[in-house]
């Protein structure tokens, strides 16, 4: 971490970053990205490298999105530098450069105008605005759709600065207030909280932007009382999972044909799930557009005697000579037990 924390916070790097320029393209966020996670002795490759990278596109855009103002984008940021600073607390040369970079940070930005702020936080968003990439931390915790769309927020706090809804009030040319008109807001707000630190050094009071994997980091969209504490406290099934022999034994089966018994009333077949619950896979059914419908094709992967007699002969002939073959019964009902047996 160190290595990547002092080539992110060069000061010729950090220069250039903080010139007025247009927004970086994708290519060459991707290019910097990868530049930096390869500055320390760590390797990945392309694939680890991919999901990386959109775990941090896709983690960023949650942040921005959901920011309850647009100022609090810096707040956002100085999470982030907080974090940083407490990785390299113990190392003074490189604690410099962060607090040197965190002084600009307050410095250019914290004078910028609600309407500034607002600009950037467009322009951040309308760059990420097609990039739905599933995050599982973020289906776990609902705060994302299986289309890959954040879920936003219609309870809880408003931003600092601002009412609960509910009223309508309209004036007159001299600014006095003339009616008032309620509705209902179709949520449940409250109070906003106190305004986070701009210092270098504070309280930030957002949670957005600190470390999304900690035990205790709470969900920033406020659900329903039961939907919520269900994600935040659900327990690790650690029951074995039943099917788990049920796929070594069909693999033992495709590959040496072995003539497992089975136990009656049993269900031989198993399912292959590409979704967290089934509540999940039939959303997804139902929200697919029907041109990327396809047909179904059914494969069945049951035992066909005369392909596993021609397996077994192939297998035969693979064994050294004079090799004494070993009896069927000494074979087991399972993967292992069939290698043992080879």
């Amino acid at each position: 971490m160190n290595d990547i924390i002092t080539t992110m916070f060069n000061k010729k790097f950090l220069e250039e970053l903080f010139k007025p320029q247009e927004l970086y393209s994708k290519k060459a966020l991707r290019t910097v990205f990868d530049r930096l996670a390869h500055a320390s002795i760590m390797r990945l490759n392309q694939a680890s490298m991919d999901k990386l990278y959109d775990l941090m596109t896709m983690a960023f855009k949650y942040q921005v999105l959901l920011c309850p103002r647009p100022k609090d984008i810096l707040l956002v940021s100085f999470n982030h530098m907080d974090a940083i600073r407490d990785f390299v607390k113990d190392t003074p040369s490189i604690l410099s450069q962060v607090d040197e970079t965190n002084k600009q940070l307050v410095e250019i930005y914290t004078p910028l105008s609600g309407g500034e702020f607002q600009l950037i936080r467009q322009t951040l968003l309308i760059f990420f605005q097609d990039m739905h990439i599933r995050v599982s931390i973020f289906l776990k915790d609902k705060v994302q759709n299986s289309n890959g769309r954040f879920v936003l927020p219609t309870s809880g706090p408003v931003p600092y600065g601002t009412h609960t809804p509910g009223l309508i009030r309209m004036f007159s040319c001299s600014g006095e207030e003339v009616r008032r008109m309620q509705f209902r807001d179709g949520g449940n707000y409250c109070g906003a909280l106190r305004e986070g630190s701009f210092e270098m050094y504070g309280d930030r009071v957002i949670k957005l932007g600190t470390n999304m994997y900690s035990v205790s980091r709470p969900v920033e969209t406020h659900m329903s009382g039961t939907s919520k504490n269900s994600s935040q406290h659900t327990k690790v099934n650690t029951t074995p999972n039943p099917l788990a022999k049920e796929e070594l034994n069909l693999l033992a089966r495709l590959m040496g044909g072995l003539e497992v018994q089975k136990s009656a009333n049993t269900d031989s077949g198993f399912r292959v799930n590409l979704f967290a619950t089934d509540e999940e896979e039939e959303e997804a059914l139902i929200s697919r557009p029907d041109e990327l419908s396809y047909d179904v094709i059914n494969i069945q992967a049951t035992k066909d005697k005369q392909t596993n007699a021609e397996l077994a002969k192939i297998m035969g002939e693979f064994g050294e000579m004079g090799e004494p073959a070993s009896s069927s019964s000494s074979k087991g009902d399972d993967l292992l037990a069939m290698m043992d047996g080879l």
